[in-house]
């Protein structure tokens, strides 16, 4: 047992005292201290930071002046000269846990003692009806004789369908694996083709339905998970090459709810390295829309395969922007649930308090279907939380208040799209609300972005496997990972505690609207909604006529994008943003609006 505080600063984290029980359980395996570092064993004695045995590499008042640049902080000579007198006994100590002499790995499933929590004490939540699902009625539309025109049908179609027997779910896996097949040499979205699984899963659907055992709207319909997805026997290879081997042994919590609705999974669907982008060790997943860019990410398989006919529908995640951005750029239609909505285990980790995961599909009720059957909680996620939904497919939306910024409809990244969407508010009934938010440095809040994501790969980052990814460029994430390493601790707290500010100001707006139609790409507002989070919906408006191909990358002199004469034409979504666990009244706003912007049914030439 530790006889000094003195002595449980030596071996344990200084500021992690509510440790101390362990630290008496290890203290007897601790190694013996050199006579000239024994701790004052004086009755009573005080004890004082920075009296452990020095450790680490040697630091001066030079290392200082130079790490001052990173964290843009300035100390006078005489405090470097302090700082330096005692960082290893002070500070270096703190960092035993990854480089020892008792170094303890953290397993990946392990998530922070603290997490974020989007739902203020003084808010009262959104539903207080429970749950009501009503989906839109049978239109007894006859089966196509194409087989082009039933892929490319939404899921409530398919389902109808399916459910009245004029189409199997094995006729239709098959359709969507050989249009897999044709079309991913093109767009390179599939990275595991699950053909022997999937026509086994809709061989079962079909004995299924044909026995009067109907799931639901999910029997029998093909989808595809972004490859970020645990699956049981299957490679789940987070798209990068370390893990292209991996495969793991259960089924993420999100795969297993739609193996109880019936779904047929036809594929694993490519995304970014890790979740960034669209650049993966297969190549760039392209826009079905236009092949000379990508598919934007990281949700890039997703929204490329949704796009072009390949599955009925998607699973994408988001942690900053990746299930919106492919959204808006391959024309289909994402829902990025409330944080804590949808379970997340047996997903890889980006960031603990910011990833969700949501559907991609090609209609809004099609989204709204997926989100019914993918909810709920589950022990493995501690994030995770139960929650209501209420929808109604034929809900009359008059009287719901818009708000919207009208600065922001003014400039880039709005466009006409957005600006006649706003328009179609008004038309339907429902009461535009101008809105505003502070002018603060909401792009502070990526700290924890980067903080979160170095963390969830560090040991790739402490290993160098980093190296081995396709993207090195700079704002790839091996170089964001080791630049985070820099990032100050302090300022990580900060920035949680903006994060709790700009949380009481979004609470502060939903008390004014029940809605936002937001430009999708507006930087300010996915970085917001991402730490707050607050639902979305983002879904095709219109269509936008663009002179050069568009990237998730920094501009790359070396390699300029592609340009257009005459320009192209392509997809343009605006987004709804809704109060939190609230999507029911998102999608019934944008099944309205949809119904009224009749844009949905266009598809890209050539698939």
């Amino acid at each position: 047992m530790p006889s000094s505080r003195r002595e449980f600063l030596t071996y344990g984290s200084a500021g992690l005292l509510g440790a101390a029980i362990q630290a008496k359980a290890q203290a007897s395996a601790a190694p013996e201290q050199k006579p000239d570092q024994t701790p004052n064993q004086t009755p009573g004695a005080p004890t004082a930071f920075g009296t452990a045995p020095p450790v680490g590499p040697e630091v001066t008042t030079a290392t200082f002046a130079e790490a001052e640049k990173l964290v843009q902080f300035e100390m006078t000579p005489a405090d470097r000269a302090t700082a330096a007198s005692n960082w290893r006994m002070q500070m270096a100590p703190l960092y035993e846990r990854r480089t020892g002499p008792r170094k303890l790995a953290l397993e990946s499933s392990l998530a922070p003692a603290t997490q974020w929590n989007p739902s203020l004490p003084d808010v009262p939540k959104a539903l207080a009806s429970g749950n009501a699902f009503v989906r839109s009625e049978d239109n007894h539309a006859p089966l196509p004789d194409s087989e082009e025109e039933i892929a490319f049908a939404p899921v409530w179609q398919l389902s109808r369908w399916i459910e009245s027997r004029k189409l199997t779910s094995t006729r239709l896996t098959e359709i969507y694996i050989h249009r897999l097949e044709r079309f991913d040499p093109k767009l390179h979205c599939v990275i595991t083709l699950t053909r022997e699984h999937a026509l086994a899963q809709a061989r079962q659907a079909d004995t299924e339905i044909a026995a009067g055992k109907y799931r639901g709207p999910l029997h029998g319909i093909p989808w595809g998970a972004k490859d970020l997805l645990d699956t049981a026997g299957i490679p789940t290879t987070y798209g990068a090459e370390p893990y292209r081997n991996r495969v793991p042994e259960r089924d993420s919590a999100v795969v297993a709810r739609l193996n109880a609705a019936g779904a047929v999974l036809v594929a694993k669907l490519s995304l970014g390295a890790l979740a960034l982008n669209d650049i993966w060790f297969g190549g760039q997943t392209m826009n079905p829309w236009l092949l000379e860019e990508g598919a934007s990410g990281s949700s890039a398989g997703p929204g490329a395969a949704v796009a072009a006919g390949l599955v009925g529908f998607a699973i994408g995640s988001e942690t900053g922007g990746s299930i919106v951005s492919p959204s808006m750029r391959c024309g289909v239609t994402g829902l990025r649930p409330t944080y804590g909505r949808v379970a997340r285990t047996g997903a890889m980790t980006l960031c603990w308090s910011l990833d969700k995961l949501g559907p991609m599909t090609r209609s809004v009720e099609d989204a709204i279907l997926v989100l019914n059957a993918i909810s709920g909680p589950d022990a493995g996620d501690v994030a995770s939380v139960p929650s209501e939904l209420a929808f109604n497919a034929g809900a009359n939306v008059k009287g719901l208040r818009v708000g919207y910024f009208p600065g922001w409809m003014k400039e880039a990244p709005a466009t006409d799209v957005d600006r006649a969407a706003l328009e179609t508010i008004k038309k339907l009934g429902m009461v535009p609300v101008e809105v505003a938010i502070p002018d603060w440095p909401y792009d502070s809040l990526n700290l924890i972005l980067f903080a979160e994501g170095a963390a969830a790969f560090e040991e790739l980052t402490l290993s160098g496997q980093l190296a081995e990814l396709k993207a090195q460029v700079p704002d790839a994430w091996p170089n964001c990972f080791r630049q985070a390493r820099f990032l100050s601790a302090v300022d990580f707290v900060q920035a949680d505690r903006l994060r709790r500010k700009v949380a009481q100001e979004m609470a502060r707006v939903f008390s004014e609207v029940d809605l936002l139609l937001v430009p999708s790409l507006r930087d300010e507002m996915l970085v917001i909604t991402n730490n707050t989070g607050h639902p979305s919906l983002t879904f095709r408006a219109g269509f936008v006529e663009v002179s050069e191909a568009r990237s998730d990358w920094a501009p790359d002199p070396n390699h300029p994008l592609p340009k257009f004469d005459p320009p192209r034409r392509v997809p343009h979504g605006v987004t709804l943003v809704g109060r939190l666990f609230d999507e029911g009244t998102l999608a019934q706003a944008g099944v309205a609006l949809e119904a009224a912007f009749r844009v949905v049914g266009e598809h890209p030439s050539g698939f």
